[in-house]
């Protein structure tokens, strides 16, 4: 209590208000520091110091400024007046000093401290007056519990206890959150909430003993081209290629509101790559456009209104400054926590309707530009910038294209971008065969990243991927064809011609599995097994059964080393051909074929005579069988793929790309590449 009995401090406050403009004002550390800084801004401070002490236990957040304090009197009728408005009771809504547009309005800012400290300790000095007072959340609640309406009284601190010179001291004890984030980060996103810091505006933030500066805000680091109009953005010049909208209209930075034209500035920039935008400490997207209103952050993000699917917008991030949301003689449209504009009111329906023309613009120029850096980032690439020059003048034009749709994807892994890279060639090349570069045009940017399955979508997969498998097949047939030993031979067929059926019948280009009928089917030709003479089991290295289309295919592999006859191989033939039958039948599948292949090392006995092949082809033929000798085989292999072994150089030309691609040593993009 003062000398006379009267208590010195009050406030008066209903308990809703409290709790709704007070405690739960705010959700985070930087907004409610915000509000500390923008009071101090409208004292006519220069220097506003930050200090953090995170202990978990006494941790407390002092916050000091130099501008022009306090006395008793206006404690009591400004800063403890809940609703005080400010710039009613200033004439013209400026500071007194230095002349600044008042930043705050609603005189509630104050009470955000209560959203993350039981205690606010004030103090403060004017006119050689030093002072102070406590408040206590508890002591609030209590005060005023009974009724709606109460009203409380700080508690007085000693004048001896108030060391302050000039200025006001705002110390924060009994923290409800914890400090987790780094000073950085929040150095960070103090930076991004207001525009007014640096020499220019005479005016310094100062965090743990560092000042915090423009470049804290690190817009910089991310930024690769920027639009402006008005007169912001400019100093991204050094770092970013610029381009100014109003070369467009010399009104861009113009809007009309009720037959009035108001300034806005500021600027859209777009990052080099998407996941920039995410913080590496806060996890917090700038993926954002904020609107500042007074040099202080208004609205959080007005992009996301727009709803914007176009690849660009994944890129963006922006400063927009409205001053005309605010002005003194028209309704305040801010909402309460002064984070968000309230969004049906004209004056920001116009705002968001000319922000989404700009949007536009960009995205035509932003799409121009990532083509162009597309060529660039692949051409960094020797083995794709070889491949690139040897293509004629129209198909690099559409591999810049390409490259360019590429480029505006939202990838920022290198792996996963090579692997595009590496998709992209071999569709390039196999619609370049085909006089169907067209068909790129066709893919939409938003499936581009699902280039590497576009082989599977064509109509035609062997025209698509030739390269791949004539490589593939050519190693199988020399591998074979390199083999003179017999032995050797068996062995490399059974390996390999089970697995490539192709060797056997180019239409066979891949085989269908049913688990249950191979069961069934090896199981019957188990039963043939034990029919057979040790000598007709001896003369077998192996047999197997598949299924291609609706046939149903037994091999047979033969020693290279045995001799046979036509009638010997019809009659262990015609006991497979009847084990087969049998589950067919059973199975109710008739109507499907059978065909059975004896792969044997050497001419039959009986080709030797007169028409004797023939005679054998036909007799086999009548069982649905035929036999093919190991070397024939081999030779029959590369006829069919004659059309594979004509393009081996340009398959061999394109596979040796797309393996030096893959090379991780190859890949050494920098990210700040185009």
């Amino acid at each position: 209590m003062s000398d006379d009995g009267e208590r010195k401090y009050r406030m008066t406050l209903s308990l809703s208000v409290l709790k709704h403009l007070g405690f739960g004002l705010y959700s985070n550390v930087p907004a409610v520091l915000s509000e500390a800084v923008a009071n101090a801004w409208d004292a006519d401070a220069r220097n506003v110091s930050i200090e953090i002490d995170a202990n978990p236990w006494s941790g407390k957040i002092t916050i000091q400024d130099d501008g022009h304090g306090m006395t008793v009197v206006d404690a009591n009728e400004r800063y403890l007046h809940v609703g005080y408005e400010r710039r009613k009771a200033v004439s013209g809504a400026r500071t007194p000093k230095l002349d600044r547009p008042v930043m705050g309005r609603k005189g509630i800012g104050k009470l955000s401290l209560f959203s993350i400290a039981r205690t606010v300790e004030v103090h403060s000095v004017r006119d050689s007056e030093r002072h102070g007072f406590r408040m206590d959340a508890g002591k609030i609640e209590e005060a005023i519990k009974d009724g709606d309406v109460g009203e409380y009284f700080p508690d007085p601190v000693s004048s001896g206890d108030v060391d302050l010179e000039v200025g006001t001291r705002i110390v924060l004890t009994g923290l409800k959150r914890k400090l987790h984030r780094s000073s950085k980060a929040l150095r960070r996103r103090l930076a991004r909430r207001f525009s007014i810091i640096g020499p220019s505006h005479r005016f310094k933030i100062v965090l743990d003993g560092q000042p915090i500066t423009i470049e804290d805000r690190e817009y910089h680091k991310k930024v690769q081209y920027i639009w402006t109009f008005g007169n912001r953005g400019n100093e991204f010049a050094s770092v970013a290629k610029t381009y100014n909208l109003e070369r467009h209209s010399p009104r861009q930075g113009m809007i009309e509101v009720d037959g009035e034209t108001f300034e806005v500035d500021g600027w859209i920039g777009t990052a080099a790559e998407a996941g920039q935008l995410k913080d590496q400490d806060t996890k917090e997207s700038i993926n954002k456009i904020v609107v500042m209103v007074r040099d202080k952050l208004a609205q959080e993000d007005i992009l996301e209104e727009f709803g914007e699917g176009g690849v660009y917008s994944k890129y963006i991030m922006g400063e927009i400054h409205a001053n005309f949301l605010d002005l003194d003689d028209k309704d305040d449209i801010a909402t309460t926590s002064r984070q968000r504009i309230i969004e049906d009111d004209p004056r920001y329906e116009i705002l968001r309707s000319k922000l989404l023309k700009d949007l536009k613009a960009i995205q035509g120029e932003w799409t121009k530009l990532r083509n162009r850096g597309g060529t660039d980032v692949a051409m960094t690439i020797p083995q794709i910038k070889e491949w690139f020059t040897g293509l004629n003048p129209d198909h690099r034009n559409a591999a810049e294209k390409l490259f360019g749709r590429i480029n505006r994807l939202p990838i920022d892994d290198f792996k996963q971008k090579r692997q595009l890279f590496i998709s992209s060639i071999l569709a390039f090349e196999s619609l370049k065969f085909r006089n169907l570069l067209h068909r790129l045009e066709e893919i939409s940017i938003e499936d581009l990243d699902k280039l590497k399955h576009v082989f599977i979508q064509l109509d035609d997969l062997e025209a698509s991927a030739y390269y791949q498998i004539s490589r593939q097949r050519l190693d199988v047939i020399r591998a074979l064809s390199n083999l003179v030993d017999d032995d050797a031979k068996e062995r490399a067929l059974q390996e390999h011609l089970y697995k490539h059926l192709w060797l056997l019948d180019p239409s066979w280009e891949r085989a269908t599995h049913t688990e249950h009928m191979e069961t069934r089917v090896y199981k019957a030709l188990q039963g043939v097994n034990e029919s057979l003479t040790e000598d007709e089991k001896l003369s077998r290295i192996d047999i197997h059964y598949t299924t291609t289309g609706k046939k149903h295919v037994i091999i047979e592999l033969k020693r290279a080393s045995r001799l046979f006859r036509t009638g010997e191989l019809v009659d262990q033939i015609t006991r497979y051909r009847t084990a087969v039958s049998k589950v067919l039948e059973t199975a109710g599948k008739t109507d499907e074929s059978v065909e059975i292949i004896c792969v044997v090392g050497r001419s039959l006995k009986d080709w030797d005579s007169p028409n004797g092949r023939k005679v054998s082809r036909d007799t086999l033929a009548g069982s649905y069988a035929r036999v093919v000798l190991y070397d024939e085989l081999i030779q029959n292999a590369f006829e069919a793929y004659q059309d594979y072994v004509s393009r081996e150089k340009e398959a061999g030309r394109v596979y040796q790309l797309i393996c030096s691609i893959s090379s991780d040593d190859a890949w050494e993009i920098s990210p700040d590449s185009p």
